[in-house]
């Protein structure tokens, strides 16, 4: 990974009103602060206990772009880091708003 540099490290964690779990993100730049490497996870054991928790996430690790599901992994086909951290957004919120309504 020589000329990279990591832009993004990040964990936030869920609160259990809104559904609980942790948010992972980890994005890699170029020299023209390009993405070219990423890990977008929504990690919640309660959701799902396999994977390590990971109910839904992003990686391009060996060198190509894929969706985790449920320990189901698929490759995605959206043209652009916008578009897969846009659809993770949506995906990982709506998993823990079912999670956070299954509790009550």
């Amino acid at each position: 990974m020589a000329g990279l540099r990591k832009a993004v490290d990040e964990r936030l964690y869920v609160s259990r009103k809104n559904g609980g779990g942790m948010l992972r993100r980890e994005i890699w730049v170029d020299g023209q602060q390009r993405v070219v490497r990423y890990n977008l996870a929504y990690i919640n054991h309660l959701i799902y206990p396999g994977d390590n928790g990971r109910v839904v996430g992003y990686d391009s690790a060996h060198g190509q772009a894929h969706c985790h599901y449920m320990g189901k992994v698929a490759p995605v086909r959206l043209s652009s880091f916008q578009r897969i951290e846009a659809r993770f957004q949506k995906e990982w919120s709506r998993l823990a708003r079912q999670a956070k309504y299954a509790k009550d």
